[in-house]
């Protein structure tokens, strides 16, 4: 399950979710800036990718559609309580040349996700500025090549915790994030079954069932300026007792992401809403 996702490089490079008071804010901000990043080639790959590209930065606040540090998503339904949202995400290819685990296996192929999400607000401090949700996303996968392909569902529950100006960090949004993902048998077959035509000795063929796909842990930070915005996330992830650990794909069981990026603000609506993103 390759959760290295442009989504999070581009729009956010895994910014911190924060959610606080709703404050006035221009309906639409764009900017441009850059980023690097690294992470695997897909989660259990003991082989990395680096990539240095460009950070588009696109705010949007409207009363459906909303673009923000949240991803790209349509709002069905919203309280103090509970969201609920359609929300998408993009994982990049993984061409199996570059792969020793994958040589001569067909490529992994840029997929994108999409379904619904249920936020749930467990816990705001007086002040607004602390915040705990239990996010719940369900997301369907889909390559992106000529034959679009569906490839499973993938289930992420995790606690957020946003955390804004923090002693000693005045201005920062502080984001921690935990949980584990589940995958149906298609995804991980997808991404860690071995058919018997690409079988050898060092890679016997293997079938991938459904259940637990490991815990992910993020942390997340980010400041956004008169000008311009800067953010960087770590995130580590341990597939010990995923219902694949056993695939000979599987070349490491926990690994560790990051990423840095830094965007210019070039323009922005007069038009201003009330958000809280």
């Amino acid at each position: 399950m390759k959760r290295s996702s442009f989504a999070c490089v581009l729009v956010a490079l895994a910014l911190a979710r924060t959610g606080f008071a709703a404050e006035d804010k221009p309906l639409w901000e764009v900017g441009l800036g850059v980023g690097a990043v690294s992470f695997p080639a897909y989660r259990g790959s003991d082989q990395s990718q680096q990539y240095v590209l460009p950070t588009p930065y696109f705010i949007y606040h409207g009363r459906f559609l909303k673009a923000d540090r949240h991803g790209v998503r349509g709002q069905l339904f919203a309280s103090d309580r509970v969201d609920l949202t359609v929300s998408g995400a993009l994982s990049p290819p993984a061409p199996s040349r570059r792969i020793d685990a994958r040589a001569g296996m067909p490529d992994l192929e840029a997929n994108f996700e999409i379904g619904p999400e249920l936020d749930l607000t467990l816990w705001t401090a007086e002040n607004q500025r602390r915040q705990l949700k239990l996010q719940l996303p369900l997301r369907v996968a889909h390559t992106l090549d000529r034959d679009v392909r569906n490839i499973g569902w993938v289930f992420h529950p995790k606690l957020n915790l946003d955390l804004q100006d923090l002693p000693g960090l005045p201005g920062w949004n502080v984001g921690l994030q935990a949980g584990p993902l589940f995958g149906d048998r298609r995804q991980h077959q997808y991404f860690y079954g071995v058919d018997a035509a690409y079988a050898t000795p060092d890679r016997p063929a293997y079938r991938a069932g459904a259940g637990f796909a490991g815990m992910q842990y993020l942390a997340a930070i980010s400041r956004r300026y008169d000008r311009y915005w800067i953010g960087a996330f770590l995130r580590y992830d341990n597939l010990s007792g995923a219902t694949f650990a056993d695939s000979p794909l599987v070349r490491t069981r926990h690994y560790v992401a990051g990423g840095v990026a830094i965007s210019w603000i070039l323009g922005q609506s007069s038009t201003r809403v009330v958000a809280d993103d």
